[in-house]
């Protein structure tokens, strides 16, 4: 019997034994690699309808949006791009770069030799093209060269993130390749120059095939290098770490590509209802227009003359006239759509009127709302500004160390630099001296600090101690000197004596 109920018992622990499903990997597929990135933010950025059309045709998933759908044959509509993209990667710059007030540091010597090297490479102009390719596509680096049939400075050389690639060891950057496209005997070769922490190397590439040097003249001079391991004769730039590639940076129009293609969908809607809802005429035959020289009826225009031809009524009571009919556009429903998705471009990235865009046909804000949306842009421009804030001291002590190596010396030490900067960069004016008036107002700032915050680096300092003088004195402030009276009196005779 003990034997029966251990078999039942035994079966019964089977029959309701819980086991765990084993583990499913989730595989997805990414079609897009770094390259692909980079083409389809500079595509973006150039904003040609045409490219961005030919682009997403060659891509995966290109039936789910507007420039890779491929209309109805006798659908098509002319497909619309905004514009959207560039205007707030020129704009971001702009507020960043007209701001740029140069470097200092107490290092004189070091100092002016930057700014000689500078001036050599027109380097505001430079930096400009930096912060612009960097922000659009994601990132970039700077290399030192010298060339003395050029110059006998360093040449800094800027290359956008779609010419390098970029190595890391344990979490640093170990290696910087600069990739530079040649061209000998009709045929297409590729340079990999390597730079890393004290030495230069080169490839020449024929396809997947490494070749001599040699093999291209201007190139057969060149030779590696060694120096220094604790330089390296290049600087990575980037402000925002991407999430999809590791270890490169992330454009600011990341995120918003879905947004930007349904803006111009609308767009494109809208503009084709416009077109096809232009007023038609219906003109019996006897009105047509016709040629004055051959009599022949004159053909309809879909521009500028568009009619349809309709037979003449021969009812006794006929009237022969014509008659114009236009269709009603829905205008008010594509522009809700158009400022739903504009709202969405914008968003976390840049204010309406930082743009131009006249914020009360999106949404009638008063000026606490207007200040919050300029807020997003200074939000952004801090974001760049800390990013330079860490390249420039980097590239300045970059270029010296290489500028006394080339020279046979060693290294000089880091130098501390300091980038300077407006403090306040409002797209609104207005908006700025309504901020310092309250924070004064409140007692939380003195006249000196709310004419230095206002005006920041634009204005000297004689400008800014006259302007301090001159409204102290219209508010009724006077500085006396303190009174001096038994400070050079004998306070023990005068004790006696009284």
């Amino acid at each position: 019997m003990g034997k029966i109920m251990d078999i039942v018992k035994n079966k019964m622990q089977s029959w309701l034994e819980i086991r765990d499903n084993s583990p499913k990997a989730i595989i997805v597929n990414r079609t897009e690699d770094l390259q692909i990135y980079f083409a389809k933010n500079k595509l973006w950025y150039i904003g040609e309808a045409s490219e961005l059309q030919e682009f997403y045709k060659q891509i995966e998933g290109k039936e789910t949006t507007f420039w890779g759908s491929v209309p109805t044959a006798g659908l098509e509509i002319k497909k619309i791009h905004s514009g959207l993209p560039k205007k707030i990667i020129d704009k971001l710059t702009d507020i960043v770069i007209d701001n740029y007030n140069g470097v200092e540091s107490e290092n004189t010597a070091k100092l002016e030799t930057w700014k000689k090297i500078a001036k050599e490479n027109n380097f505001d102009k430079l930096l400009h093209r930096i912060l612009g390719e960097t922000i659009c596509l994601g990132d970039g680096a700077i290399r030192y060269s010298y060339d003395k049939e050029i110059s006998d400075l360093p040449i800094l050389e800027w290359f956008p993130g779609d010419m390098i690639d970029v190595i890391y060891r344990r979490g640093r950057i170990y290696e910087i390749i600069f990739k530079c496209y040649y061209e000998e005997d009709n045929k297409k070769y590729l340079l990999k120059e390597h730079r890393g922490w004290g030495y230069v190397k080169y490839e020449l590439f024929d396809g997947d095939n490494l070749v001599s040097l040699n093999t291209i003249g201007i190139l057969s001079k060149l030779k590696n290098l060694s120096f220094d391991k604790n330089t390296m004769w290049a600087e990575l730039f980037k402000v925002d770490d991407n999430n999809k590639f590791p270890g490169r940076g992330a454009s600011k129009l990341d995120g918003k590509y879905d947004a930007f293609d349904s803006l111009d969908e609308i767009l494109s809607q809208w503009a084709e209802a416009v077109r096809i809802g232009k007023a038609i005429k219906y003109i019996p035959e006897k009105l047509v227009p016709r040629n004055r020289d051959t009599g022949e009826i004159m053909l309809p225009n879909a521009f500028d003359n568009q009619y349809i031809l309709t037979d003449s009524d021969m009812s006794q009571e006929s009237k022969s006239e014509i008659k114009v009919t236009q269709p009603d556009i829905p205008s008010d429903k594509y522009y809700q759509s158009y400022v739903t998705y504009l709202d969405l471009c914008l968003q976390g990235l840049i204010s309406p009127s930082t743009l131009g865009i006249d914020t009360k046909k999106i949404q009638d804000p008063n000026s606490a709302y207007e200040r919050q949306m300029e807020k997003t842009t200074l939000y952004t421009r801090q974001s760049i500004i800390e990013a330079l804030n860490e390249f420039m001291p980097k590239v300045v002590n970059g270029v010296l160390k290489f500028y006394e190596q080339i020279q046979g010396n060693k290294p000089c030490e880091d130098i501390e630099i300091n980038v300077n900067f407006g403090e306040y960069d409002s797209p609104s004016f207005d908006s700025q001296i309504d901020t310092i008036t309250k924070a004064k107002n409140g007692g939380i700032m003195s006249i000196e600090t709310s004419v230095k915050e206002l005006y920041g680096d634009s204005k000297d300092k004689e400008w800014i101690d006259k302007e301090i003088l001159r409204l102290k004195e219209e508010q009724g402030i006077t500085e006396m000197d303190e009174p001096s009276i038994n400070q050079d009196l004998n306070l023990d005779v005068i004790d006696e004596r009284l």
